[in-house]
């Protein structure tokens, strides 16, 4: 049946949290890129409005500054906008000739969109094609972990990415969950308690908070 819908009533998928992320193959400033080429490791995948803008400079230099970081991490970084190869090409050369920084993660060019789409880059109704500042979490299984979105007038902290990364990995080999504002060595909290003999036994361990136990308070390491 032909789908009458107009084309501001057409609803794409997009990537969701826990769910595998949408493959892809494409060109990048580092040669072809498939999402299947990151299995193994952790990835970082964000959009960015387009090149030779001044927000998305200042990205590009911090994420490159912080890559030995997000190695450290196990993760890898990939970038994206709907500009052309070429444009990606001329803007991380001249990012290099005026601030001396080269950039070595990749750059996707997404001249169609269909990347942008399948990951909810580019916001239904949006009058612009350019993405939002997007930040995809894929886990080395690839699955997507978590998303954070950005509007295009407000610059990341790759700080904040940074430290999300380094939660989920906590989270992930100690089973426990991460409290508001926490950072690398500082207590995580245990998951809420799945039956009233385990929540009386949190009761004895935190002075009564059984719903809210930090993890030295139960005696795990």
């Amino acid at each position: 049946m032909l789908d009458t819908a107009s084309p501001s009533e057409v609803r794409h998928e997009t990537a969701r949290i826990d769910e595998r992320a949408p493959d892809f193959e494409a060109r990048s400033t580092r040669g072809l890129v498939r999402m299947s080429d990151y299995r193994g490791r952790w990835l970082v995948f964000f959009s960015h409005p387009a090149d030779f803008t001044p927000v998305c400079t200042s990205e590009f230099l911090a994420f490159q500054n912080a890559a030995d970081r997000f190695d450290a991490l196990g993760a890898d970084l990939l970038g994206l906008s709907v500009d052309s190869l070429y444009a990606h090409l001329a803007w991380i050369k001249d990012i290099e000739a005026r601030f001396q920084t080269r950039i070595t993660f990749p750059i996707i060019e997404d001249i169609s969109m269909a990347v942008a789409r399948a990951y909810g880059m580019i916001h239904e109704g949006s009058a612009s094609t350019a993405a939002v500042r997007s930040v995809f979490f894929i886990d080395p299984d690839g699955y997507v972990r978590a998303m954070i979105h950005y509007p295009m007038n407000v610059g990341r902290s790759v700080e904040e990415v940074l430290r999300v990364l380094s939660a989920l990995k906590e989270s992930d080999a100690n089973q426990v969950v991460m409290p508001e504002g926490w950072m690398p060595g500082d207590p995580a909290v245990l998951p809420p308690p799945l039956d009233q003999a385990e929540a009386d036994a949190r009761s004895d361990a935190a002075g009564g908070a059984w719903y809210y136990t930090r993890q030295e308070a139960s005696g795990d390491a």
